[in-house]
């Protein structure tokens, strides 16, 4: 068994290198990402369409955008749908209801296909 450890521990290991790779390469991104966005505003400062200020503003409100849609991707997901799960009961009044009715309706149709399924297994096997 002692294999089996060393493959756990080297499957841990590569868990951990990947995450680790996947962090640089996300902060790189982001690093090139906003060295992309600083040298844009500097030529529009440059040029005196916008001021230094608003240039500081604008790149900070990219760079936040950026990070805020790489750190929270499953917001984006689309959400699963709740199940309601409904009981077997008989109602307050103590009558059956048209569910209840169509219920056991449907619980005798089953058990009629499985007798029938029985009965086509053993004629099968004779």
């Amino acid at each position: 068994m002692a294999g089996f450890g060393d493959v756990v521990k080297k499957a841990f290991y590569l868990g951990v290198g990947v995450a680790s790779y996947a962090g640089e390469k996300a902060g790189d991104t982001l690093k090139d990402f906003r060295e992309q966005t600083q040298g844009i505003v500097n030529e529009l400062v440059a040029r005196g369409e916008i001021t230094a200020e608003e240039a500081q503003r604008l790149v900070n409100d990219m760079v936040n955008r950026a990070q805020d849609a790489t750190a929270s991707p499953a917001e984006n997901l689309p959400q699963p749908r709740p199940i309601e799960i409904l009981d077997d009961e008989i109602s307050d009044d103590g009558a059956p209801s048209a569910a209840d009715a169509q219920t056991a309706a449907l619980r005798e149709q089953v058990a009629a296909l499985r007798q029938e399924l029985e009965n086509l297994k053993q004629k099968s096997s004779n």
